[in-house]
């Protein structure tokens, strides 16, 4: 996205990745169609139309509505304080010339009167009018907040492992450290898959993606109810741990270990067996790194010291000499 001067949006970080990721060359050579300096509009219309699902756009043309709702309840209420107003001016002048033309005979206070029931039932009716306008566009509001909710949700989820996805794990990486508590007893576990590329290259994408999913499956059945559970790449995961110290939070990682370890990955159809399929994990407690970004960073760098020492393994950010291991990407990338 760099190198084609992309805009870092989370919509643009979805497409590229469903074109990297996916079988759909459709896409890839869509996006490949549009050059080196794709416009944002052009890349649009491409999610538009490969896409599964358009949550973001839902998600703004839900709000979008729902500022269209409340725009007009402000109207309609600027609307009744202007004939209260009139109303009450009404009232006023005809409480003066009441005051200022004595004596009143029976045909001008018939005219005052006249005038005066017009002026009520006129702002009683539109008074009435309003408020049932106002009555039917709040529960249209409440109709679409709830939607809005729905999209929120459908925008935060993974949409192959249904786990919350980058761009929710993002945000609560971040809110480990907004107060003293989860910079205490937080904790960071990455886990990758053991040679996924080579698990596409022997039985395909389909078969990859199933894998995933089941993957997925066992550690968010492992997590627990303490544990938030994201897809955070192609066959990447993380999961933001809270109220564990660091034993706890490594035998939490040492269970989603064995558990996918021991797990038969078999086509119980066709016999096919896809297996073995192992983890590495790398972890890190939040209160051994300055921020979000050095947790992250130490975490990943656990989690490639269990690659390098042969995989199907968990490693502790702790256990590793500051400077004792210098990431190398493409040998991590490689597998």
């Amino acid at each position: 996205m760099r190198q084609l001067a992309v805009a870092g949006l989370p919509r643009n970080y979805e497409l590229f990745y469903e074109a990297i990721t996916t079988s759909n060359k459709e896409l890839s050579a869509a996006i490949s169609a549009l050059g080196s300096r794709p416009c944002q509009k052009d890349l649009d219309e491409i999610a538009r139309k490969f896409l599964h699902r358009n949550d973001e756009w839902q998600v703004c043309e839900a709000r979008d509505s729902i500022m269209d709702k409340l725009s007009e309840i402000l109207s309609l209420l600027r609307k009744e304080r202007s004939t209260m107003e009139t109303y009450g001016k009404i009232l006023c002048e005809t409480s003066t010339g009441l005051e200022s033309r004595p004596p009143l005979n029976r045909e001008f206070l018939e005219k005052i009167l006249n005038v005066t029931a017009t002026a009520t039932r006129s702002t009683i009716d539109s008074r009435s009018a309003i408020t049932t306008t106002i009555n039917d566009r709040s529960n249209e509001l409440q109709e679409m907040k709830s939607t809005l909710e729905k999209y929120k949700r459908l925008a935060e989820t993974d949409s192959l492992t249904q786990l919350y996805n980058r761009r929710a794990f993002d945000r609560t990486l971040t809110g480990i450290y907004d107060d003293a508590r989860g910079e205490l007893f937080g904790a960071l576990i990455l886990v990758d898959i053991d040679r996924f590329k080579s698990i596409n290259d022997r039985f395909g994408h389909p078969v990859g993606d199933r894998i995933i999913q089941f993957v997925a499956n066992i550690i968010r059945s492992s997590a627990g109810e303490n544990a938030f559970v994201a897809r955070t790449g192609g066959e990447e995961f993380a999961l933001v741990v809270n109220g564990y110290n660091e034993d706890r939070t490594a035998r939490l990682a040492e269970d989603i270990r064995e558990a996918v370890h021991s797990a038969p990955f078999i086509n119980f159809s066709t016999g096919a067996n896809y297996g073995p399929v192992t983890v590495s994990l790398g972890l890190c407690m939040s209160s051994q790194a300055q921020g979000p970004d050095d947790l992250y960073r130490r975490a990943d760098r656990a989690l490639y010291a269990s690659k390098a020492a042969g995989r199907n393994r968990v490693t502790r950010a702790s256990h590793l000499e500051e400077g004792g291991l210098m990431k190398n990407w493409l040998l991590y990338r490689s597998d």
